[in-house]
């Protein structure tokens, strides 16, 4: 089994130090080219830097690729910008990231909580998983979900963590917690 961690920016090793924790040690790979997907069980698409990260995605083919396996059930996880990428709808701020993945019925907004200065922790309530030791970096949220679309945490009435079929969407970043269970939560759906 292998998951695949969009590797152009962000947390790219510690998510897939992470996977190689719940799943075993190889299990984890870098994606930088459609290629790469093939054969992938998973994916998860790192924060960092949402029209950076979305633009080298649909520059290299991996935008279009996938979105193709998400919509034939491939568990696919947006951590921050990932968040962003998975949504149908954004704010005003979401349209300079470009064009959105469209495959979680949300509508996000970029920097929700305020810019990198106003980056901080929080234990929350994650339905499916318990209290868990959030850590927001320039974080966005949801503004709205609707459809299949599912709230499982939320901050300050912001929806935070939102679920629908085979999408996981985290504002925050599991993979700097020190904490393995959101990773397998995700890796459950396999």
């Amino acid at each position: 089994m292998r998951v695949g961690v969009i590797g152009f920016q962000g947390a790219v090793s510690e998510h897939m130090e992470m996977v190689d924790a719940v799943l075993g040690r190889g299990s984890a790979v870098a994606v930088r080219s459609a290629e790469d997907l093939e054969g992938v069980s998973a994916a998860i698409i790192p924060g960092g830097e949402s029209t950076t990260i979305g633009g080298l995605m649909r520059s290299s083919g991996v935008f279009n690729k996938l979105r193709e396996l998400g919509k034939k059930g491939l568990p696919l996880w947006g951590t921050c910008t990932g968040m962003i990428l998975l949504a149908k709808k954004g704010d005003e701020q979401t349209k300079r990231t470009g064009e959105l993945l469209g495959l979680m019925d949300m509508k996000v907004r970029r920097n929700a909580f305020g810019r990198q200065k106003e980056s901080f922790e929080e234990k929350l309530q994650v339905k499916g998983i318990g209290k868990f030791p959030c850590v927001f970096i320039r974080a966005p949220a949801a503004d709205e979900v609707y459809g299949k679309c599912k709230a499982i945490a939320r901050f300050e009435g912001r929806i935070v963590a939102a679920e629908q079929d085979n999408f996981l969407a985290t504002a925050f970043h599991p993979e700097l917690s020190g904490d393995l269970r959101f990773h397998r939560y995700f890796l459950g759906k396999l």
